[in-house]
């Protein structure tokens, strides 16, 4: 149990760590966002790899971060029947989604983005925007990092729903609690 245990806490940390990165990353987006509007509407400069910064900020954000919001239980839930189950039925439920439905999906996003990642490292894309950032290969790669940190995440989350029905609650409270989320 102890090694389930330290690879819970390991994943927890890498994407805690991850997700608090990344937030200031978004400011950082919401920041050059606002410089651009402000160059281009009020001394009419524009700068299209300004552009690209702020994109690509948003979307290394919300590829990377998926794993911060599960570790966090935000992610979207359809709530039927889970926010009044008891806590072992939440457990069995994570380790269904996780197994039948997260990995097998991943699974699929990691064989149809793998192609595209590859290519676009082998020929150093860019963007397609005269003017704009090299290195869309790294942006492109946060695809194979969305998965994989997805898929850890996820194995962390039905490795707590695993303690949690070996008589260890307190690894998964996301679980114990008695309303759920809201």
């Amino acid at each position: 149990m102890s090694a389930l245990v330290l690879f819970v806490r390991a994943v927890d940390a890498l994407n805690g760590a991850m997700g608090r990165i990344l937030a200031w990353g978004l400011v950082a987006s919401v920041l050059v966002c606002f410089l651009n509007v402000v160059l281009r509407y009020g001394f009419g400069i524009a700068f299209i790899w300004m552009q690209d910064v702020y994109v690509w900020l948003n979307g290394i954000g919300f590829t990377l971060a998926a794993a911060f919001t599960l570790r966090a239980d935000a992610h979207v839930r359809v709530d039927l029947f889970y926010r009044t189950a008891d806590p072992r039925t939440k457990a069995k439920v994570e380790i269904l989604g996780v197994f039948a439905f997260l990995l097998p999906m991943l699974a699929v996003i990691w064989a149809y983005a793998w192609p595209a990642v590859r290519l676009a490292w082998m020929f150093g894309e860019g963007s397609q925007n005269i003017g704009g950032l090299p290195g869309l290969y790294l942006l492109k790669s946060c695809l194979l990092g969305f998965c994989a940190t997805l898929a850890l995440q996820g194995l962390a989350q039905a490795a707590k729903a695993a303690l949690l029905l070996a008589g260890q609650p307190a690894f998964a409270p996301h679980l114990a609690s008695a309303g759920g989320t809201p």
